[in-house]
């Protein structure tokens, strides 16, 4: 039996199909690992609203939330990163005068700047998750947001790149952009869980498959990239699994030797 070790799971694409449904081999290996004393963590560019179920179902209580800036540890928040408001403002100013809706997202809501747009439908719809963000252009007033979503399609995101130095732009739909704080990662998010519960490198795991995954994979010892994943995304990972669709969780634990 392998010693007692961390694993990280991202959602989307890799404990979730694309239909974001939960295949019942994963659930079951999930199950495995805690009762063979493991310590399973979730590591997802979601906000924790948006896999509340999942957590629930998982029996799951420690994970790495809005790709590293909102952490919790056990039920309670270790760490947080939120954006800098000031040039948010200005990115916002500039998005509307673009026609670019944007989403700010705190630990417990989103909200959009705009009352509908076609691209937050298009790309939020793709989550299948029962949060749809309501109309409020003043969100980010007073209060900590840990990712904003810039909906614009492909390409159009460099004029926010080259403006706007604080923070960082990840695609994860062909119409949306996460904006995140500069240097924020899932592996900053990670590090912090490790640092507290003292796991060696070598007893830590995570599994990705997107592009916000590549920090992660390249920074976290033993990592696994799905069968589904993004070619550059495998080429930073230690191991290549099977599918989503075809037991890729079962199966890249086996392959690690953790079940």
């Amino acid at each position: 039996m392998k010693k007692r070790s961390v694993i990280f799971f991202d959602i989307d694409g890799t404990l979730l199909t694309d239909e974001k449904e939960l295949p019942s081999k994963t659930k079951e290996a999930i199950f495995k690992l805690k009762e063979y004393g493991h310590e399973v963590a979730i590591a997802t560019g979601r906000a924790p609203f948006m896999f509340e179920n999942l957590r629930k179902e998982l029996d799951i209580n420690t994970y790495v939330s809005y790709n590293g800036q909102y952490v919790v540890l056990n039920g309670e928040v270790l760490y947080t990163n939120p954006l800098r408001i000031p040039p948010l403002e200005n990115l916002t100013e500039m998005a509307l005068g673009n026609n670019h809706p944007v989403v700010f997202m705190d630990h417990e809501d989103m909200k959009a700047n705009v009352p509908e747009h076609d691209y937050i439908k298009e790309s939020i719809d793709t989550l299948k998750i029962n949060h749809f963000p309501t109309h409020d252009p003043h969100y980010y007033k007073g209060r900590d947001l840990y990712q904003t979503l810039l909906f614009c399609p492909e390409g159009e995101e460099k004029q926010y790149e080259q403006e706007f130095l604080d923070f960082d732009f990840v695609r994860w739909h062909p119409v949306s952009v996460d904006i995140l704080p500069k240097g924020g990662s899932k592996a900053k998010g990670i590090e912090k869980i490790v640092e507290k519960l003292g796991f060696a490198p070598e007893n830590q795991y995570a599994f990705g498959d997107g592009l916000n995954d590549m920090e992660m994979l390249s920074t976290v010892k033993n990592s696994v990239a799905m069968g589904n994943a993004h070619e550059k995304v495998k080429s930073v990972a230690k191991y290549v699994t099977t599918s989503v669709d075809d037991n890729g969780i079962s199966h890249g634990l086996q392959m690690v030797g953790l079940l």
